[in-house]
């Protein structure tokens, strides 16, 4: 499932209020050869996953001053989402994470693509992630077969994101819409020099 097809009958509404659920929340990957998807193309973590719990790791320096005592510097926070559940085989997020690519990649070619955003008002995260596969097809006799992936970020914090439906004009997910009322500029030029010519 793409973002697009889990979002086409929701409505965002960035002033919502209330309680959240696990359940409202979307964490999505890109899995295109090129890493370079439009996010409403990016596909869902959600069959059959139990969890995505993201959790934050500061990075700190201590420092004792002169008549002041210790001093606490924070310096980054490492970021990580813990996705667990039962295989699915045919779901497209659990079968490219589980992929033997994935599974042994190593520098960029571990790297991926991911947003994460509330599925009421459309805020979230979009950064880049490195893919860690703990474990793949564990269990008892039996039982179901389960999973444990981690997606650690990797380089720059990530961005702050909206995530903004497509419409008919053909806007992205998360950018908005930008054709120009009436029409797009090009459209505006040949109405215009077609009336320029009818007056004269």
């Amino acid at each position: 499932m793409t973002v697009a097809e889990l979002m086409k009958d929701r409505t965002i509404n960035q002033a919502a209020e209330g309680e959240v659920t696990a359940d409202d929340y979307v964490f999505a990957i890109d899995i295109s050869d090129d890493k370079r998807a439009e996010v409403d193309d990016y596909v869902v973590v959600q069959e059959h996953t139990v969890s995505v719990n993201a959790s934050f790791s500061p990075d700190t320096t201590e420092s004792q001053y002169i008549r002041s005592g210790k001093s606490t510097t924070k310096t980054g926070t490492q970021e990580t989402y813990s996705i667990s559940g039962d295989r699915y085989v045919g779901d497209p997020a659990q079968d490219f994470l589980l992929s033997y690519k994935m599974i042994y990649a190593r520098g960029e070619d571990a790297r991926i693509p991911y947003v994460r955003f509330n599925i009421l008002n459309g805020k979230g995260v979009k950064g880049i992630g490195t893919v860690i596969v703990n474990s793949d097809s564990s269990g008892d006799a039996g039982s179901n077969s389960t999973f444990d992936v981690e997606i650690r970020k990797s380089g720059a914090n990530p961005q702050e994101f909206q995530y903004v439906p497509k419409t008919t004009g053909g806007s992205t997910g998360g950018e908005g819409s930008t054709e120009t009322p009436g029409g797009t500029e090009e459209t505006q030029s040949r109405t215009m020099k077609k009336v320029v010519k009818e007056q004269i």
